[in-house]
């Protein structure tokens, strides 16, 4: 029965996130996007200090490995960017050099980068709601319940940066629901394999973190900085701390009610 319930979790945990971000994210206009990308920015910076980096290094045995782990997250994650664009771009005239397309969308690459990173904090997710099962039904649904409010701001800002990297809103939701599906793997493996799994998850939230960290700084923000007007600069300084808000507002309830 507790392997039913993991399965039950994660599963209901992956697709309603997923949806109730869907929800929320394509409602915005395409001419939206552009804008609302301060708000993914927001929301990942605060889903990587507020949640991620704090998970990390409160599991770390050790701090300067576990700064090291997000260190090499960062190269790794800059190093998978440049085989994008090798692979994209093996010529000098090429449409990744070209401001005018770049403004609008970055062929690709920040949304690819923010999938690897999610799908490593969600198979994160599926271990820890494992976890909570095998302790007690009653701490694991309340451990789903909060892992699925934390992560619904977070899918928002992710489905945002998939569209605004180009892919399509068919697109976008099957990515997501591909990389929800790593909560499922998560929990199944921990509930077979809890005491080998569990030393995994210090490094990966790293990775997680490095990942939103990177995506956020190197892609988006930088893209931001198109817009030097002083509306569009208040305007953008508003959404990020209404994402870091969010992620700060949902997280807060869901540790209450843990």
């Amino acid at each position: 029965m507790t392997l039913v319930w993991i399965l039950a979790a994660t599963v209901a945990g992956g697709v309603l996130s997923v949806i109730a971000a869907a929800a929320v994210a394509f409602k915005a206009r395409a001419s939206w996007i552009p804008v609302l990308i301060s708000y993914a920015v927001g929301a990942l910076l605060g889903a990587a200090f507020l949640e991620l980096l704090p998970q990390a290094f409160g599991r770390a045995d050790n701090l300067e490995t576990m700064a090291g782990i997000i260190l090499a997250g960062i190269l790794l994650f800059f190093v998978l960017e440049k085989l994008v664009l090798w692979r994209h771009c093996h010529v000098e005239q090429c449409e990744a050099h070209d401001p005018t397309t770049a403004a609008h969308h970055d062929h690709g690459r920040s949304g690819m980068m923010i999938m690897i990173g999610d799908t490593f904090h969600n198979f994160v997710d599926g271990i820890l709601i494992a976890a909570a099962f095998l302790a007690s039904v009653e701490l694991g649904i309340v451990t789903a319940i909060a892992i699925v409010a934390h992560e619904v701001p977070q899918e928002v800002g992710d489905f945002l940066i998939l569209l605004h990297s180009g892919y399509s809103k068919a697109q976008a939701l099957l990515l997501n629901m591909l990389s929800s599906a790593a909560m499922v793997a998560g929990g199944v493996i921990a509930y077979f394999a809890l005491q080998v799994v569990e030393h995994w998850v210090p490094p990966l939230l790293g990775l997680a973190a490095a990942s939103m960290l990177y995506v956020a700084v190197a892609d988006l923000i930088p893209g931001l900085h198109r817009r030097p007007e002083l509306a569009a600069t208040l305007q953008q300084v508003l959404l990020i701390a209404l994402g870091i808000f969010t992620i700060w507002l949902v997280g807060d309830l869901a540790h209450s009610h843990a």
